[in-house]
C-alpha cells in the first residue's frame, strides 16, 4: 500500500502542504478536495491547539489522516450492506480514536447514568440485543461516544454496529474514519430521492441492509446503533439552541419488530448524545458531497435512560398505529430530557449538579483515560507512540494555562496558514 507521508515522524507542515499541492498538480486528487484537505488541516490545527497539542504532532496526525483520504482517491474503498470494522493490518479503529481525541475536553464531558450501560454490558455478554435509539449530532459521533465509554465500557465502544447513511461510505474525507466501525450501511429517506434514477437502487441497498439487521439479531448479543430522525440534529433557526431532530416512527417501528422477531431477547434504550461543537453540519442539509468541515475543541456528553417497554408505554393506545406512534414520541421525549440535562452539564458549566432523577452523572475518568490514551497496534507504531504522548500533554496542561495559536510553526514561518 503507498504512503504519501511515509516518514510521520519527521514530517513539518511545510512539506504536508506541498505534498498536498503535488497531489493535485499532478492530477491525482481534484482541485476542490486539496483545498479541502489544506482547510482541514488549519481547522483541525486551530480547534487542537486550544487543548494544548503541540504544532509537531497536529502535523503527524493530520498527515495519517490526509494519507488515508488520498488512498480513497487511488483505490476507493467499497462499504457492504454490513460492514465489519478493519482492525488489520491497519488498525482503522484506533486511527478514528486518535483523530478525534485531542478534541475532546475530557476535563468538562460528562457521562449519564453509568449505571444503565452497565446493564446493557451486561445483556450483550448473556447474548441479548441491545438498540440505542439516540439523536444524530456530527460525523463524529461514533469516534465521540467510544472514547466517552472506553474507560468505563470498553466492551462497549468496540462491539457498537452504527446504522449509517450514505454520506459517511462514499465521502472519500469521511469513508477513512468509517472503515474502522461496524456499519449497517443505508440511504437515509431524506436523500433517498435525491437522484430519480437510482431511487431503485437505494430501496434495494436499503433491504438487503434490512436483511443483514434480522440476521444479526438472530445472533444475539448486538448492540445496534439508529437515529431514527434520519440525519443530524441542525439549531433552531428562532433560537440558535440545538436539539434532538424529531424521530421517524416508521424507523423506530420496524427495527422493534425485527427484534420482536429474532430469537434472543431485545431491548430498546433512549440515548442522547451532545457534541455539536466537535464538527458542526451545515445549517441546512445538502445533497451534495463533500461539505465544509468546521471544526472544535470542546466539552462533550452522553447519557443513555432506563430501557423503554413498549406494552407499558402504549397500554392506553387503541391501534398499532397509534401505538407506534405514542412509543416513537416516548423515545423522542427521553432523549430531548436527557439532552437537556447535558446541556446544563456541559453548555451552562453546571457540571454533575445538573443531575436528575432520570439522569446521574459522572465524568470519563482522566487516570484511566492516560492508561488506555493511545493502543499502539496499527501500521504505523511510531506515528500512534508520538500521539500518545501528545494526548498525555494535554492532560498535564494546567487548564488555565494560554494558548499561542500563533506561535512560531516548525518550518520558521510565523502563522503563514492562517486565514
Amino acid at each position: 500500500m503507498k504512503h504519501h507521508f511515509p516518514d510521520l515522524s519527521r514530517l513539518k507542515k511545510a512539506e504536508l502542504l506541498s505534498g498536498i499541492r503535488k497531489e493535485v498538480e499532478m492530477k491525482r486528487i481534484p482541485s476542490r478536495a486539496g483545498y479541502a484537505m489544506e482547510e482541514l488541516y488549519r481547522n483541525y490545527k486551530h480547534a487542537v491547539l486550544e487543548g494544548g497539542a503541540s504544532q509537531d504532532k497536529i502535523v503527524q496526525i493530520m498527515a495519517t489522516v490526509l494519507d488515508r483520504v488520498l488512498l480513497q482517491f487511488e483505490d476507493p474503498f467499497t462499504f457492504p450492506s454490513y460492514h465489519k470494522a478493519i482492525r488489520d493490518p491497519y488498525d482503522y479503529y484506533i486511527f478514528g480514536q486518535n483523530y478525534i481525541r485531542p478534541l475532546l475536553d475530557f476535563r468538562n464531558s460528562y457521562l449519564g447514568n453509568v449505571s444503565v450501560f452497565d446493564e446493557i454490558e451486561g445483556r450483550l455478554k448473556q447474548g441479548e440485543n441491545v438498540v440505542l435509539l439516540t439523536n444524530h449530532q456530527t460525523e463524529a459521533d461514533p469516534a465521540v461516544m467510544a472514547l466517552l465509554l472506553e474507560t468505563t465500557h470498553p466492551y462497549l465502544s468496540q462491539s457498537l454496529t452504527y446504522i449509517a447513511g450514505d454520506r459517511v461510505v462514499s465521502d472519500p474525507f469521511c469513508k477513512p474514519f468509517s472503515m474502522g466501525r461496524n456499519l449497517l450501511c443505508v440511504y437515509s429517506k431524506k436523500h433517498i430521492n435525491d437522484e430519480p434514477e437510482l431511487v431503485d437502487m437505494k430501496r434495494k441497498t436499503n433491504a438487503r441492509a434490512l436483511k443483514e439487521l434480522a440476521i444479526l439479531l438472530r445472533k444475539g448479543g448486538q448492540l445496534i446503533w439508529i437515529a431514527p430522525s434520519g440525519g443530524r440534529d441542525r439549531p433552531d433557526p428562532a433560537t440558535g439552541k440545538w436539539k434532538p431532530a424529531s424521530f421517524d416512527t416508521s424507523a423506530i417501528e420496524n427495527i422493534r419488530r425485527l427484534m420482536e422477531h429474532s430469537k434472543a431477547p431485545g431491548h430498546l434504550y433512549p440515548q442522547a448524545l451532545l457534541c455539536y461543537n466537535v464538527m458542526p453540519p451545515p445549517n441546512q442539509v445538502e445533497k451534495e458531497i463533500g461539505e465544509k468541515r468546521l471544526l472544535g475543541f470542546t466539552a462533550v456528553g452522553l447519557s443513555v435512560g432506563p430501557e423503554m417497554l413498549f406494552k407499558d408505554l402504549t397500554l392506553g393506545c387503541d391501534s398499532s398505529e397509534e401505538a407506534a406512534e405514542c412509543f416513537a414520541q416516548e423515545a423522542w421525549q427521553l432523549v430531548n430530557k436527557q439532552y437537556s440535562v447535558l446541556s446544563w452539564a456541559v453548555e451552562n458549566r453546571e457540571g454533575s449538579a445538573a443531575s436528575t432523577d432520570l439522569v446521574a452523572l459522572s465524568q470519563p475518568c482522566e487516570e484511566s483515560v492516560q492508561r488506555r490514551a493511545f493502543s499502539v497496534q496499527s501500521c504505523d507504531s511510531r506515528m500512534e507512540k508520538s500521539v500518545l504522548r501528545s494526548a498525555l500533554t494535554l492532560w498535564r496542561r494546567p487548564a488555565n494555562e494560554d494558548i499561542n495559536d500563533n506561535e512560531e510553526d516548525d518550518d520558521g514561518e510565523q502563522g503563514a496558514e492562517d486565514d
